[in-house]
This record gives structure tokens, C-alpha cells and sequence, in this order.
């Protein structure tokens, strides 16, 4: 009788015993279940801090923080790290369009992994001039086929890396978990080279218009020469005011460009866009009530963004629109001029007109309303643009910027000079106008010196005092 119950009792504390264990163990375990936390001294912190500030954008848009991460904590790296002049401007402006694209976002991370080696190589671990072994090292680029950097030595015993780029400012950072060498150039993958290729072939297929059949001029009985070809993205040929013609057949051919179905900008859902966009960001609905119920010049802006056209649009919030009176408003085409004075056939961001005004005092800026022109100026830190009381500062800098419209929210509504100076009620023949000489105003101390001589009845003798 007593064995079976010593046996269930020993049974029991045994369990209780592994349960207790486990769940002593398991705060221990968590930690290094978690992400490792990087020291301030890391050289991850060294290089987004670092004058390589073109390598560390990158390197923060292609989402590897947390990889760099990961590779810290199990090992000293070195990173190969090229100049911002080789970023820049040494980079064919295609290739750096086609890294940027969210698409192409693991080419971008092979190539900045191409850069990085799992192990600790100073300036003195590199090769010497008199030995012509080459030392390869392994990069964090797992999925290049051929993932090994070698280090040499020029002619003139230079640093080489990749048999291409010279290593320019070797040992320029070091941390107790890695270095950094500057390089002259940008080392590039084979997998990231044939990527881009075989990208940029498919495109240029694709990008082919088909040419019509001939067409023949009823004037002359001859073949019409075709236009020229318009490379995409470029401006067009016409001046804006032109294309603002009414009739679609008096507007310019669009320009291409990267959106639509063939290839043009697709300027109706760009302007739909930054029409929700007003909407979204709050106090800017009576200016997104008038653009699309009062007038059609949404669809005029969508028009002009279509044929290559870029806008800026100075945006007066809803408390700068309720000061318009009725009398403002009620002219035929009234909505449509106010609107147009807010118009800038140019892209302009808060920063170029801040820049733009800082050094040059005051900028004019060509308004879709011919002739007037908005001047702009610095003034409390910000933009003021317009004259006077009827001046507006620039209040919501960027609500909207796309490359092709910019809004900027201001908190006046802008008229031209010549609008805001007073009309005079009646016009009066120059010969009927009575000549009036303004009566000289008295002082405050001739006005009491005249009182006290009126006192003594002696005013008579002063002729000021009449």
C-alpha cells in the first residue's frame, strides 16, 4: 500500500521539479530570441553619421539596417564605402533610376551587401607590394554567384579593391566592431549589372510607338512630314498659354511621358490625386470645392499635366476663402481669374522659393493669369508672396509634390496690384474739376496759444489764428 503512493508522490515532485526548471530558463532564452541592440560606438552608428552620407541614404532605403544588424552582432565587417562624388554624380543617372525603383529593391540590397565583408581587414592586413598572391574575401551578397572581393596592390602601391576601385581613405573609420575604407568608385555585382540590362532592353522594346500609316496633305498632294520625335519626359515645345487654348484640337500633341496607356503623363489622376490629397489634410475644402464644382479647371490642369506641363498651385486654406465677399465672386469668370493668379506654370518646392528669395531679395513668378505676376519674398523665415494687406504667407509648405504639380498652402488669397488700388466713383471732366486748396491745419500749440489771446481779446492782431 505504501509503495504505490511513494511512487505517484515522487512522480509529482519530479514534474513539479521540470516545470519549475523550465520556467527559470525560459527569461534567460528570450534575450537572444530578440534583436541584438546595437552600442552607440557600433560602426553602423559611424556610418549613418559619417561624411559618406550618399552610401548611408542607400543603405537606409534598401531596408538593411536590421541585416547589418544581425551581422554585427555575430562579427567584425568592413565596409568598402564609395565617396559621395561617386554616387552622385559619377553614376549613370539610368542605373541609379533603375536602384531606386521599389522593384528593383534586391538589386539594391545586393549591391550594398557587394560592399561589406564578415571579417575585420585593415590597411595593414592588405597585401604587399611584393607579394602577387591576391587575398579574396567573402561579401555578405549570398545570391552573387561569384561573391568574393579581391584585394591587390597597384603599381604604384595603391590599395585596390575589386581590381577596379583605389581605396582612397583607408582606416577612415574604426569602431570595436568594424571599419570603414572610402573607395573612388561604385563596385557593381554581376547579378546587379545583367539585372539592369536585361532591364533596360525590355523597356526600350516597350517603349516603341507604333508609326501610322502616311498621311497625305490635301493641299499640296505630298506626304506630311512626321514631327520630330519628343524624348519622354522632356518639355513641350509650346508655351503653356498656348496649350490653355480652348478646343482639344488647338492644344499641343502630348508629350511623352512614363505614365498612361501610351506612354504619356496621366495628368487627370494626378490632379484627382492632389485633390484628395486637400481633402485628407483638413482646412483646405472650399479650394477643392471650386476646382471641381464652381470651375473646369481640373479638368484644364489634368489636360495640361498630360501634354508636359508642370504646375504649382498656391493653395489658400478655408479660413483665407471665407473673406471673399460676394461682390468678388459674383462677376462672370470671377472663380476662374482668382484661380488662375494662383497658378505657376513652374515646379516650385518650399525650398527652392525659400532659396530662391533668401538670395535674391524678391522673385517674380509667371502666373497662368496673363500679365500679372506674383512677387514673392522672405520675410519671418518663410515665403511671402504679394504686396501689402493683400499679402499671404506660405503657411503648409509641400502638401503635395509629385515632380509634375507642387501645392503650397498659403494663408491669404492673392489679387493683382492693379485690382487692389481703388477705382474712383465717377469720372469728372479735367476742365469741371473745382481747383480745392486744403485749409492748413492748426497745431495742438497754436490751437491753445489762440485760445489764451482770445482770453485777452488781442487775437485780432493775429492773422493765424483765423
Amino acid at each position: 500500500m505504501g509503495s504505490p503512493n511513494y511512487g505517484a508522490l515522487k512522480l509529482i515532485f519530479f514534474t513539479f521539479l521540470l516545470i519549475s526548471v523550465n520556467a527559470t530558463a525560459l527569461p534567460h532564452q528570450n534575450p537572444k530570441s530578440n534583436s541584438t541592440q546595437i552600442n552607440s560606438n557600433s560602426v553602423l552608428v559611424a556610418l549613418l553619421d559619417s561624411h559618406y552620407t550618399e552610401l548611408s541614404e542607400l543603405v537606409e532605403k534598401a531596408l538593411l539596417l536590421q541585416t547589418l544588424e544581425e551581422a554585427v552582432s555575430r562579427h567584425n565587417i568592413t565596409i568598402f564605402a564609395p565617396n559621395n562624388e561617386a554616387l552622385e554624380r559619377q553614376m549613370d543617372p539610368e542605373f541609379k533610376r533603375f536602384l531606386l525603383e521599389p522593384g528593383n529593391l534586391k538589386s539594391l540590397q545586393n549591391l550594398l551587401l557587394f560592399h561589406i565583408i564578415p571579417s575585420r581587414v585593415g590597411s595593414k592586413e592588405w597585401p604587399r607590394e611584393d607579394f602577387e598572391s591576391v587575398a579574396h574575401h567573402k561579401t555578405l551578397c549570398v545570391d552573387e554567384a561569384d561573391n568574393h572581393l579581391p584585394l591587390t596592390r597597384g603599381n604604384s602601391g595603391e590599395k585596390i579593391v575589386g581590381g577596379l576601385a583605389r581605396v582612397t581613405r583607408p582606416d577612415d573609420v574604426i569602431r570595436p566592431d568594424g571599419l570603414i575604407h572610402g573607395i573612388e568608385r561604385l563596385l557593381v555585382p554581376r547579378s546587379v549589372q545583367e539585372d539592369f540590362n536585361r532591364r533596360r532592353s525590355l523597356t526600350s522594346i516597350s517603349a516603341v510607338l507604333p508609326e501610322g500609316a502616311p498621311v497625305v496633305d490635301p493641299r499640296t498632294h505630298r506626304l506630311k512630314k512626321p514631327a520630330t520625335p519628343v524624348p519622354a519626359g522632356a518639355p513641350p515645345v509650346l508655351p503653356v498659354y498656348d496649350a490653355m487654348a480652348p478646343g482639344p484640337s488647338l492644344a499641343p500633341a502630348p508629350a511623352p511621358g512614363p505614365g498612361g496607356a501610351r506612354h504619356h503623363f496621366d495628368g487627370e489622376s494626378q490632379v484627382k490625386d492632389f485633390i484628395q490629397t486637400l481633402l485628407h489634410y483638413g482646412g483646405y475644402n472650399e479650394l477643392a470645392d471650386i476646382l471641381v464644382n464652381l470651375t473646369s479647371l481640373a479638368t484644364e490642369m489634368g489636360k495640361l499635366v498630360s501634354e508636359g506641363y508642370v504646375l504649382t498651385v498656391l493653395a489658400p486654406n478655408d479660413e483665407a476663402m471665407a473673406k471673399l465677399t460676394t461682390d468678388q465672386l459674383s462677376d462672370p469668370g470671377a472663380p476662374e481669374q482668382i484661380m488662375y493668379y494662383h497658378l505657376i506654370p513652374e515646379y516650385q518646392t518650399e525650398e527652392s522659393m525659400y532659396n530662391s528669395v533668401r538670395r535674391f531679395g524678391k522673385v517674380q513668378y509667371d502666373t497662368l493669369r496673363l500679365p500679372h505676376k506674383v512677387v514673392a519674398e522672405e520675410a519671418d523665415g518663410s515665403v511671402k508672396f504679394g504686396q501689402g494687406e493683400g499679402s499671404a504667407y506660405l503657411f503648409d509648405p509641400d502638401i503635395y509634390t509629385d515632380g509634375r504639380i507642387s501645392v503650397q498652402g498659403i494663408d491669404g488669397v492673392l489679387f493683382p496690384v492693379e485690382e487692389t488700388t481703388e477705382k474712383p466713383a465717377s469720372k469728372v471732366a479735367p476742365s469741371t474739376v473745382p481747383k480745392v486748396v486744403a485749409k492748413q491745419r492748426r497745431g495742438k500749440l497754436l490751437e491753445v496759444a489762440c485760445s489764451i489771446i482770445g482770453a485777452f481779446r488781442q487775437d485780432s492782431y493775429f492773422t493765424s489764428c483765423y
